[in-house]
């Protein structure tokens, strides 16, 4: 584990509010990464893939970067568009 790892670790022990807020941060970083994947292995702009949703380039850009809460709407809306299932994992740690 690294210290960063560990400093997470212990500070969320000790701040309900910070581990919540990590794990927010974590949801958003797993959320960029997945869109961001799918967009490029169907070989599209941010552009072309916002238009295919209908949203703005701006709203694909926010959610890549990590900047964005992506609704369980808005994720459902991407995988309608592109044909995919949307498929939610929720870790309790303790």
């Amino acid at each position: 584990m690294s210290k960063i790892d560990e400093y997470v670790a212990e500070r969320s022990k000790n701040n309900p509010e910070f581990a919540k807020l990590v794990e927010e941060e974590n949801i958003n970083l797993e959320v960029a990464i997945k869109v961001r994947e799918l967009r490029e292995d169907m070989g599209m702009s941010q552009r072309d893939f916002a238009s295919l949703i209908g949203k703005p380039q701006s709203t694909i850009a926010r959610i890549e970067n990590g900047s964005m809460n992506a609704s369980t709407k808005l994720l459902s809306e991407i995988a309608q568009a592109t044909n995919q299932r949307l498929t939610i994992q929720f870790s309790l740690a303790h």
